[in-house]
């Protein structure tokens, strides 16, 4: 792993608001950092709610699940995600500034 990649695991060590709000800056909203895919979006009932960006950020300091993995925070950049478009841009992305 490179030297400035560091492993988080986020269950045992959250995300504290500083660290979100850096994140935030990075991805542009809370709401891009939040995951609705989390068990708990579905049965607190959240999916029928109008969140705004405030709850997003509430509920991802709340519990860990809301926040949406992994996020890789790589030279200024941030990459949300595990889907494949995301993957593979990491992917490139790092290469490209190895």
């Amino acid at each position: 792993m490179p030297e400035d990649v560091a492993l988080r695991e986020i269950k045992s060590n959250p995300i504290t608001e500083s660290e979100l709000e850096k994140l935030k800056d990075l991805a542009g909203s809370f709401e891009a950092l939040f995951s609705k895919r989390a068990q708990l979006y579905k049965s607190q009932g959240l999916k029928d709610k109008k969140l705004t960006e405030v709850d997003f950020k509430t509920y991802i300091l709340k519990h860990y699940t809301f926040l949406k993995r992994p996020v890789l925070v790589y030279n200024g950049n941030i990459f949300i995600g595990n889907t494949s478009k995301t993957v593979d841009a990491a992917k490139v992305y790092i290469h490209l500034n190895e």
